[in-house]
């Protein structure tokens, strides 16, 4: 045996060993895969991050590719502690009251289950701030845009969260104590993060020249569409750690949550395709990719409970959704460069009702119905609201929206004093070094 092959065995062995080690002791193996499981879907949810970082940089000009992505990458650092100092108690404490989390703030976990569990709960408040960066593109000041983004991450997303997975025993969040079905995040992650993105639009309006003043859409093209496509491939297989990591603690429904997942974003490719055949707008890959990821979205909420048929059919709505929203959010000249008040708000909105629709044995269940619905609209009315009220006083406290001249040159030259493609710049002006 080679040298090499000799030291992939030992490196397998040497992960394997300490999990064998306790299979001697019932519980406790299991319990140590389990913690291995979430550890590996921590790892696969910020793998996503590297997805948006590629979908929302390709579908902006080169000239803000840099400021993009410096979103993303940020997001997550300071995100992440805001969600730890603040964040995770708000949203998993002692809830007696069933609205907020009152305990557990900056916790430090002794357990392995413990310590990842707040991991991939940071990795989902991470991506909940993400999901904003992308539909705010090439006019938002750097700064502001990130004290709004931990903002969200601390407070706005953990609240909502409280209320549809905090508490445990007798003291749940008043949603979860209704019954509201939420498995991964479809309304708590997703319609959060969409309609989050939604509010901030309405406060910083369209991009320059976006609209005519007939109405007319002009379009503004992203400067790497394969960029776009290898990003939507990256979510799309994080996802499966996303909704994997809410599998039963006995892996009991761990496969039918892994293959709900894939033929949701079938479907969502499928929808997607035949919208655009119906209203012969052209086969346009970014609206196929976001189909895609709308019928990801979609199946978010329920894909413990669907059935193949269920997640096929969610997916394929969720497809058609994508492509049809984004033309209702054109008529009220709302710019979202990468389409995720469409993808997440109106894809994980519907996701959420999907849960109700598709409950696999009991469907249409009319008061499982009413008490969805009851947590879409919530959802709505406290992310739009709280997001539209955040961005709206920073953009009173300082200026959210850069300048026309800036907006023109472009965010990477003008803020970060780096761009992108030094290769294609012709005579950059040296004074902005």
């Amino acid at each position: 045996m080679k040298l090499n092959q000799l030291l992939r065995w030992g490196l397998v062995a040497s992960l394997l060993l300490p999990f064998c080690a306790q299979a001697q002791d019932g519980g406790a193996s299991q319990d140590s895969v389990f913690i291995l499981w979430i550890g590996l879907c921590s790892a696969l949810v910020l793998v996503m991050q590297s997805g948006f970082l590629l979908l929302e940089g390709g579908l902006v000009r080169s000239k803000n590719a840099i400021n993009v992505i410096l979103k993303n990458l940020t997001d997550i650092g300071l995100g992440t502690v805001g969600y730890w100092i603040l964040g995770f108690g708000l949203m998993f404490g002692a809830n007696s009251s069933g609205w907020i989390g009152t305990s557990n703030f900056m916790p430090s976990p002794t357990t392995g289950a413990g310590t990842v569990d707040l991991l991939y709960q940071s990795m989902f408040a991470a991506t909940a701030a993400t999901i904003i960066s992308g539909s705010l593109a090439e006019r938002v000041s750097f700064l502001p845009y990130i004290i709004g983004a931990l903002f969200v991450t601390s407070f706005i997303y953990p609240v909502f969260g409280s209320w549809a997975w905090g508490g445990s025993g007798d003291e749940l969040g008043w949603l979860r104590a209704l019954g509201f079905h939420d498995m991964a995040g479809g309304a708590v992650v997703h319609a959060v993060g969409g309609w989050c993105a939604l509010g901030a639009l309405l406060v910083v309006g369209p991009r320059t020249g976006r609209y005519s003043r007939k109405g007319d859409v002009n379009r503004i093209p992203g400067h790497s569409l394969p960029f776009v496509a290898l990003g939507g491939f990256i979510l799309w297989f994080g996802w499966f750690g996303f909704n994997g990591g809410s599998a039963a603690q006995d892996f009991s429904n761990l496969g039918s949550i892994l293959l709900n997942t894939h033929f949701g974003a079938i479907g969502g490719i499928c929808g997607s395709i035949l919208t655009l055949l119906i209203i012969r707008r052209g086969f346009m890959m970014t609206h196929i990719v976001n189909g895609m990821l709308g019928g990801l979205v979609s199946v978010t909420a329920g894909a413990d409970i669907m059935s193949i048929g269920g997640a096929l059919l969610t997916g394929t709505i969720a497809g058609m959704l994508v492509v049809v929203s984004r033309n209702v959010l054109h008529n009220f000249r709302v710019d979202d460069v990468v389409g995720a008040v469409s993808v997440h708000g109106f894809c994980g909105s519907w996701g959420v009702l999907a849960v109700a629709l598709f409950y696999q044995g009991d469907p249409f269940n009319v008061e499982r119905i009413i008490t969805q619905l009851v947590g879409i609209s919530v959802v709505f009315v406290w992310a739009f609201g709280a997001s539209f009220l955040t961005f709206w006083l920073l953009n009173k406290v300082s200026n959210l929206r850069v300048s026309t001249r800036v907006e023109q040159r472009g965010l990477d030259i003008s803020e970060h004093k780096e761009i992108g493609y030094n290769d294609f710049m012709t005579n950059p002006a040296r004074s902005d070094y």
